[in-house]
């Protein structure tokens, strides 16, 4: 009994009253043996020897309220039937149903974060007692719980145990990749709520169940139905085509290829099996009926048992016992519990935990496995005394770990580079950030073969979104020897398991990139829509245009227009004066008459419009690669007030180039670098070549600096600037975090670069291109190389390195640098010098270097050219100085608090004071094609353009300066560093100042201050940002990007674009009314989930303001003119309804009202989707034409019922004349002529808006016309053909014609003379 539970949950509480989370317990003797009568009497007495604390069973809290887990009953009876099986369920294994992982277990216990083993804590069984979860919320009454799931709060929900190589529950999600809107059940309901939500569709929907009811028919039931289901089968079929088209491209995503390492058994399960069915068979009758769940299962224990009896009995290994298998699988496929198998530029298919880290030219049997003992985090021996508290804080001796003490084996392997766990991520596709971020395997597992990855257990938390937030444990479950030497079976409770903390430092999140030359092996803990960039999307929604808001809201006025005119033509007869049928009837019958008013036509046409000019969008050579994968919101492009805009991989290319150093009395750019090379060459000058090892071959700071013979005062001149660009050019190739990797392509090699930051790899590949090359650099040394001659001229030894930090803004290093060949590494009293370099942000490094009279100058006017700045500076530190400080830096190092600002205080005493200015470099950030003058057209065309980045708050500056976003005349006002604690006075006040000039101030803000007044300040805050010309976030999460255009929607109402490239910017870009997704090499999460894909920022500039104000007119205009055609016809009923004594009758019936909207209007109509008013170069060169737009002039209430106007008197006209001029109220004659001059009236009405013709619009006019001649003939059921055919005919349709179009065209001609528009203004027409 006992050997079946010894490795499970190995994070008991190691005091009874640790399940603080509980409130119910249980006094363990009720569980104990001796009240189970079934239970044999051997078995129990040595699986509950309450004496001997070595055997005792590990209970851990248990979670009572996962019903499906311990089959808790709804009656009490049965409830209390499950608590009792929910703790044989524990004690029989505590697996679920499925197998090998549980999402609620709580997570291990932490040891200060270091790597710890675990016994058992003294005492027997019945000094302890079991905690039932509580189910509901209340304060502790235990002891504090050292938990990791009551150290973080994030985790305080369910967490998951992961063992590698064994199949996850069913309820951890697909890892796959969805941009779907519906799904095959969803689909339906949702597009048809989405449909019916426009008003005009459900009036069309009443209209069509109205006809079955008899004394409302008027007509064919189908002439009411069909065009109704058509408009929705146009409008459903859109939305599947869209839909599989996303469907498609993410299967698309999901299919790409990840290799894996399997781990399997070569033995096969028969022996594992057996094994259960001996060990089911040993189980008592009634306990196996209550927990044949978990028994029946494979446990992990027994396939470590099993892999232990093929072991040596000496702790020899004769083979492996698992056996491990490279297998490629699509994305889709992984699961959590797969170990994957990664390379450099490889995207992270889910979210991993790194378990190994090795050189890429490294194979899989040859791991690098030794671990260094630099890397490792303290070891504590898990002896009682070990850990003295000192203030609350626990102190825990350093011990060298052995591959002894970790259970390892005999390790193989040695500490060449790559071997030692580290990796590179790219991150900007996640959280934005240019920089690199070094990812690190456990100590614990690197150096394990892979096959040994079946002893590990993960315990990770909760789901989150928190990108930036990990925690969770790592357990390596110990090899023994089944039996000792006396034959008996060895009590498996006195081993040790070793377990490890993991943080974010040991996590590869999905949607990251590989960046550094390694091969990676990671678990993967979340998958699908449990990873970061997952939860940290919001879901597709659909969306609606403005254009579509506004026809509905128009419909709504046609259908109070209808409901009006249909009363007033029933009480003008009398309520109570007719006899054939009641008022309300009539009322009813004149509403579905007139309900031509709202035509049903104009969502099929504006919907087929939507089409052609998705169509016209993608063919666009000038926007090659432009995708539309929205095509229901195209004139959405022609309103936008509002760009959001994200900064890496959009604005900016995040390729950094250094293009500007300044060292005090010269600087020097572009061309000038040439004299730099040429300083290089003759400040390393080492001696002939067969002498490259000799002492003098190395050069340091104090080394002369070498200049050809010339006159005195040249030469001092040049060897003072000289020495000046040597220092400056000595310095950034030694101060920073890169190192050389040497990679091989095509068979040719070459070096690459690996940090951190990319501004640092711009810095060290310009000092190469200036003729100083980095060859070598460990954790303890760096070696340079003279380009010009190949040979090493500069080592150091580094002694201490100060990483850049957010805080600190600035990075330092101290340096001795080595004469001779130095093959053994000297002491700190040898000769050589000893130097302190520092750089950092002119900001903090003013204070820090001597006076000077040149720097805040020239900071600025780099500034001014979007440079990123960097000040560079040394100082020369005595062997005594450098020793002083150590020693103080060492002793702060050890401190229990304030631990950070005590060492940062060292450096500043010691170190940080009156440093040699050496000089400025300017880094540019190379920005993407056209940026400048695209955002700068942006701007001129009416829109306020925002910036939201992940990159830091000096990184976005320069980035807004250099691409123009804000002019040289506005003033950046920098809001930063709020948090919650800040007054809400002083918060205020920073807004305060931007209320004065908001015309000529930017504001920049970082994202702690951006979350503070979204938190507290929400409305005063929008308020005032929403009226600057430019907006700067950094620091923002995907979550607050989102929240932030959804702000400005909600306040603004205006319509908001959102453009990104990155995964990052996928929340954003759904949340916007338009979103714009850019094909970057990084990936394709922002295209796939965006309304418009484009492969770069320039070509925004064209999609907004040639074909976004094209389209918008296009479905003005032809929204206008299919409401005209509308209300003309219903205008015509009105008046044939008056003379006909207010009769309920229908003017034209059946196919004549069918094919009046249909064939013989349509094709004319909707050719206005061809028609332009500028041509594109016009459009680019007066973006201002863009600006009227956004006021919605094309489409309004005044040009609305001007066309309401033109409509009446047109109908008045055609239906009065010919009812006049015929002679008739009710006859074919008259019919014929109204009808002939209603078409005759639309077409010509087409023609007079046209701007620009296209040979389309001109056949379908001919094409109409003949068309409509064509069919008279068939039209003797409604009209008198032999009337048609006559003179009389001929000159009353030509009279009535000119009639209602002369004068409607002449107040057109005459508004046009007087007040032009001003698309004739720029055509100089």
């Amino acid at each position: 009994m006992s050997r079946r539970h010894q490795y499970h949950q190995p994070n008991a509480p190691d005091s009874p009253g640790d399940g603080s989370d509980s409130d119910i317990q249980l006094d363990i003797d009720e569980l104990g043996p001796n009240d189970d009568e079934d239970e044999d009497e051997d078995d129990a007495s040595s699986a509950w020897d309450h004496n001997n604390p070595d055997t005792r069973i590990p209970l851990r809290n248990l979670r009572a309220t996962r019903t499906r887990r311990f089959g808790i009953q709804r009656d009490n009876d049965a409830y209390r039937e499950g608590e009792s099986t929910a703790v044989l369920h524990h004690l029989s294994g505590g697996r679920d149903s499925d197998g090998t992982m549980e999402d609620s277990a709580p997570l291990l216990e932490a040891s200060n974060g270091s790597i710890t083993t675990r016994k058992s804590p003294p005492g027997g069984w019945r000094q302890s007692s079991l905690r039932l979860a509580k189910f509901f919320s209340s304060t502790p009454d235990g002891p504090p719980t050292t938990s990791l799931e009551t150290q973080d709060s994030s985790l305080t929900g369910t967490s998951r145990n992961i063992t590698i190589g064994q199949d996850p529950p069913p309820r951890f999600p697909l890892n796959a990749v969805s941009n779907a809107k519906y799904t095959a059940w969803s689909f339906l309901p949702r597009t048809l709520y989405n449909e019916f939500s426009f008003f005009f569709n459900m009036y069309f929907l009443l209209v069509a169940l109205s006809q079955l009811i008899p004394p409302l028919r008027i007509g064919y039931v189908s002439t009411y139905v069909f065009p109704l289901v058509f408009v929705l089968s146009i409008t459903l079929g859109k939305e599947a085509v869209d839909d599989i088209a996303r469907r498609r491209r993410d299967a698309e995503a999901n299919r790409g290829p990840y290799t894996i390492l399997r781990l399997r058994d070569p033995r096969g399960t028969s022996r594992r099996k057996d094994k259960r069915k001996e060990r089911v068979g040993k189980e008592n009758p009634t306990r196996r009926g209550r927990s044949n769940t978990s028994s029946s299962y494979p446990n992990r224990l027994d396939v470590i048992e099993e892999e232990e009896e093929i072991l040596g009995h000496n702790g020899e290994e004769s083979k492996p016992a698992i056996e491990v298998d490279e297998l490629t699988i699509r994305s889709r496929d992984i699961k959590v519990g797969d170990v994957v198998k990664l390379g450099k530029d490889q995207r992270v298919p889910a979210d991993l935990v790194i378990l190994k880290s090795f050189a890429a030219e490294s194979g899989l049997v040859t791991y690098p496995s030794r671990l260094r003992q630099e890397s490792l985090p303290i070891f504590s021996n898990g002896e009682a005394g070990s850990n003295p508290q000192t203030s609350g804080s626990a102190i825990t001796t350093p011990v060298p770990p052995t591959e002894a003490s970790l259970g390892l084996g005999k390790l193989s392997g040695g500490t060449e580079a790559g071997g030692t766990g580290e990796a590179f991520l790219r991150t900007d596709q996640l959280d934005g950030e240019t920089d690199w971020k070094l990812r690190l395997a456990s100590p614990l597992t690197q150096s394990l073969e892979p096959w040994k990855f079946s002893r590990l257990r993960i315990v990770a938390g909760r789901p989150s979104k928190k990108v930036n937030e990990f925690v969770g444990m790592i357990e390596y479950m110990p090899r023994s020897d089944p039996q000792n030497n006396s034959g008996a079976p060895q009590d498996r409770s006195s081993q040790k398991a070793l377990t490890a903390p993991l943080t974010i430092d040991n996590t590869a999140w999905a949607n990251t990139v590989l960046a550094s030359n390694v091969t990676v092996l990671a678990v993967v803990v979340y998958t699908g829509a449990q990873t970061r960039q997952a939860m940290s999307t919001t879901p597709p929604r659909s969306k609606t245009g403005l254009l579509d808001c506004e026809i509905n809201d128009l419909t709504k006025i046609l259908c109070a227009l209808t409901l009006t005119l249909s009363i007033v033509l029933v009480a003008l007869e009398g309520f109570e004066n007719r006899e054939e049928m009641k008022w309300y009837v009539a009322i009813t019958r004149f509403l579905i008459l007139f309900s031509t008013i709202i035509p049903i036509s104009l969502r099929v046409n504006l919907d087929m419009g939507k089409s052609v000019y998705a169509r016209f969008i993608e063919r666009d050579q000038g926007i090659s690669g432009t995708v539309v994968r929205t095509s229901t919101i195209p004139e959405e492009l022609g309103r936008i007030e509002y760009l959001l805009s994200d900064k890496t991989g959009t604005l900016t290319r995040n390729e950094m180039e250094l293009k500007k150093i300044h060292v005090g009395t010269v600087s020097y750019a572009n061309e000038a670098m040439d004299e730099v090379n040429s300083y290089i060459r003759q400040g390393f000058v080492t001696g002939p070549a067969d002498d490259v090892l000799e002492p003098s071959s190395l050069v340091t700071p104090s080394s002369s600096f070498h200049t050809p013979s010339a006159g005195n005062q040249t030469t001092r001149t040049r060897r003072e600037i000289g020495s000046r660009v040597r220092d400056l050019v000595l310095a950034l190739a030694l101060c920073h975090n890169v190192t050389p990797t040497a990679e091989e392509e095509d068979g040719q090699s070459f070096t690459t670069y690996q940090a951190s930051s990319p501004d640092e790899i711009a810095i060290v590949r310009w000092t190469e291109q200036v003729g100083l090359r980095l060859v070598h650099r460990d954790r303890k040394s760096i070696t340079l190389q003279s380009v010009e001659t190949s040979r090493v001229v500069v080592r150091v030894r580094i002694l201490e390195i100060f990483p850049f930090t957010s805080e600190g803004k600035r990075m330092g290093a101290t340096l001795q640098f080595l004469q001779g060949e130095a093959s053994a590494t000297p002491s700190v009293g040898d000769a050589g010098e000893i130097w302190f370099y520092q750089k950092g942000a002119d900001t903090v490094m003013t204070s820090i270097v001597a006076a000077n009279d040149w720097l805040d100058e020239e900071t600025a006017n780099m500034a001014r050219e979007g440079f990123r700045t960097l000040v560079v500076g040394r100082r020369k530190l005595s062997a005594q100085q450098y020793l002083d400080f150590s020693a103080r830096y060492k002793e702060a190092s050890l401190s229990l608090q304030n631990r950070d600002a005590r060492m940062a205080r060292v450096v500043k005493e010691h170190l940080e004071s009156s440093l040699e200015l050496l000089g400025v470099t300017g880094v540019e950030d190379k920005l993407q094609k056209d940026v400048k003058p695209s955002l700068e057209l942006l701007r001129n065309a009416g829109i306020k353009i925002w910036m939201l980045t992940g990159d830091k708050v000096e990184t976005a500056r320069c980035v807004a300066v250099s691409a123009k976003l804000v002019s040289r005349t506005q003033y950046i006002h920098t809001i930063t560093k709020l948090t919650p604690e800040t007054p809400a006075a002083s918060a205020l006040d920073a807004l305060s100042l931007l209320r004065s000039k908001p015309d000529s101030t930017a504001l920049l803000i970082d994202g702690d201050s951006l979350s503070y007044f979204l938190s507290h300040h929400r409305w005063e805050f929008i308020s005032i940002a929403v009226l600057l010309p430019a907006v700067i976030a950094c620091r923002c999460s995907p979550t607050q990007k989102a929240d932030v255009a959804y702000l400005i929607r909600q306040y603004t109402k205006k319509r908001v674009a959102c453009i990104g490239d990155g995964g990052n910017d996928v929340s954003m870009i759904q949340a916007a009314d338009v979103g714009v997704g850019i094909v970057g090499k990084e990936g394709r999460q922002a295209s796939l989930a965006a309304d418009f894909s484009i492969t770069s920022f320039h070509h925004l500039t064209k999609l907004l303001v040639w074909h976004g104000r094209n389209s918008y007119k296009r479905s003005a205009k032809l929204a206008q003119f299919i409401i005209h055609r509308g209300l003309i016809i219903s205008v015509c009923q009105t008046m044939y309804s008056i003379a006909a004594h207010y009769e309920p009758n229908a003017l034209y019936r059946d196919w004549l009202l069918v094919g009046y909207a249909t064939v013989y209007t349509m094709a004319p109509v909707f050719s206005l989707v061809l028609d332009k008013d500028v041509d594109e170069g016009l459009a680019s060169l007066y973006p201002e034409l863009y600006k009227e737009l956004t006021n919605g002039q094309s489409l309004s209430y005044r040009t609305f019922f001007v066309w309401v106007a033109i409509s009446i008197y047109q109908g008045s006209i055609i239906q009065g004349l010919s009812q006049i001029l015929v002679g008739s109220v009710d006859s074919p004659q008259m019919v014929s002529v109204s009808f002939t001059v209603l078409v005759i009236n639309e077409l010509i009405m087409v023609a007079c808006e046209v701007v620009t013709w296209h040979r389309f619009m001109v056949a379908s006019l001919l094409g109409t016309m003949a068309i409509y001649i064509g069919s008279i003939p068939f039209l003797g059921g409604y009209f008198d053909l032999a009337y048609v055919w006559s003179l009389a005919f001929a000159w009353r349709v030509a009279a009535i014609s000119a009639i209602s179009l002369i004068p409607p065209y002449s107040v057109k001609i005459l508004r046009r003379t007087l007040k032009p528009p001003s698309y004739r203004k720029v055509q100089g027409i």
